[in-house]
């Protein structure tokens, strides 16, 4: 069927805050096809919508790139996850990166876990795990999964797989690669009088390891190869980070989505839930950071795409707006102020909605420059440049804003979509494991 290839190309699929994308590219990584979905309102805890965007964005690839495609990795958000049954049949809602029912059983996990480790968070997906086992549909769970796990799944029909890039704020330790005592031995584990998660565990691989070819039934309906592998992702943020060009120790990448995600690669790992820091690993490097939940959700809850362009170019970037806001649209933030009672700052409005805008752009760079700082406190390798990626990089106004702050350069990535940071991931995924 597929004597005619003679390329081999990898898809990279992405499933961000607001939506899901997908990008090929051939083995010199310059981009073939790409495909995008939306996901709004409640489509995006919606595990049929994620399963209808996965499906669509897959067939929407000319068959004629589809058919060298010989690798599939996907990337979702951080701490977005969901128990499975058996058959991979969702027994939960997921609950979203940002979900804080976590707090309800903060004080157990602070009686299990060390302390200021990664898990310690509301919106971490160990507290999910938790709250989670005191529900009543939790006996009729056989699988705990992230996001981009479960997508997978459907590609390659593997239940309980994830990646450590996912699976860190669950508690896995990447750098002994194995999940520690204090949550594996239920006579610690469980002595808080909480139920027994360790059975739900998902295995845990290197992201970008092959884990299975995709399943006939996949390979026929989108006409792939049946030698496609479906490759261990990653999250949204670090495969943002993957896309941008950002190789060396103090380079830094900023995603400007609906939420600001910072990470800087560093020598050192920085691990501090006090502040909402972790560290992923990346290599024999760390790629320490945060997320807050200010950024672009919260500006377009106030202006239209077309508002915030016309309004941007109304802006003096050189002038220092005089309004000090805290941008959220809830309560709570997780870096650089992790406080999941933290209520939005939004006052004064002023009545001029140009300098509303400015105001909301210069506290959102503020928020970024803190979080830098904080990371160089605690002890990160110095910052020597920022690559900014998500819709926010775009905004020329925006960028000169937060330039005032830094006194770094501050550079477009290379790519800004994630989904071309996760194809890469599984380019280097399968070649590896060829070449091994």
């Amino acid at each position: 069927m597929f004597d005619t290839v003679k390329d081999n190309y990898t898809l990279g699929i992405d499933f961000g805050t607001s939506g899901a994308r997908a990008v090929v590219i051939d083995d010199l990584g310059v981009v073939q096809a790409e495909t995008r979905k939306s996901l709004t309102g409640e489509d995006i805890t919606q595990v049929k919508a994620w399963e209808n965007a996965l499906f669509s964005l897959i067939a929407e690839i000319p068959p004629k790139i589809r058919q060298q495609i010989h690798a599939i990795a996907i990337d979702g958000t951080s701490s977005t996850v969901l128990l499975c049954d058996t058959t991979g049949t969702p027994v939960t809602t997921p609950l979203m990166y940002n979900d804080t029912r976590g707090v309800a059983v903060r004080e157990q996990l602070k009686a299990i876990a060390p302390p200021n480790h990664t898990v310690l968070s509301a919106t971490s997906s160990l507290a999910k795990l938790l709250w989670l086992s005191q529900q009543p549909t939790f006996s009729d769970a056989k699988y705990f999964l992230h996001q981009a796990d479960w997508l997978a799944f459907l590609l390659h029909g593997k239940l309980g797989i994830s990646d450590y890039h996912n699976a860190l704020k669950l508690g896995y330790d990447v750098e002994h690669f194995c999940y520690p005592a204090w949550l594996t031995q239920p006579a610690i584990a469980f002595g808080a009088g909480l139920r027994p998660i360790a059975h739900l565990l998902p295995q845990v691989v290197v992201p970008g390891t092959p884990v299975a070819e995709v399943t006939a039934s996949v390979a026929t309906r989108f006409r792939l190869r049946r030698d496609c592998y479906v490759c261990a992702g990653t999250t949204d943020s670090i495969a943002a980070f993957l896309a941008s060009g950002a190789t060396s120790p103090g380079e830094a990448v900023t995603s400007l989505g609906s939420t600001l995600v910072l990470k800087l690669l560093s020598h050192t790992r920085i691990e501090n839930s006090l502040y909402g820091v972790y560290s992923h690993r990346l290599g024999d490097l760390w790629l320490t950071g945060g997320a807050s939940n200010t950024g672009g959700a919260v500006l377009k809850q106030f202006f239209s795409n077309t508002e915030l362009e016309q309004f941007s170019r109304q802006i003096d970037p050189q002038q220092i707006s005089p309004l000090d806001y805290y941008p959220l649209l809830q309560s709570g933030d997780r870096f650089p102020v992790n406080d999941p009672n933290l209520q939005p700052r939004l006052e004064p409005q002023p009545n001029n909605r140009v300098e509303f805008l400015h105001g909301l752009l210069e506290s959102i760079a503020r928020i970024e420059y803190q979080g830098y700082q904080l990371l160089q406190q605690l002890g990160a390798t110095p910052l020597i440049r920022i690559y900014t990626a998500g819709g926010g990089a775009a905004n020329t106004t925006w960028t000169a804003i937060r330039q005032r702050y830094f006194d770094v350069p501050l550079v477009m990535s290379q790519h800004t979509e994630a989904a071309y940071g996760t194809a890469l991931l599984a380019m280097r995924g399968i070649n590896h494991n060829r070449n091994s």
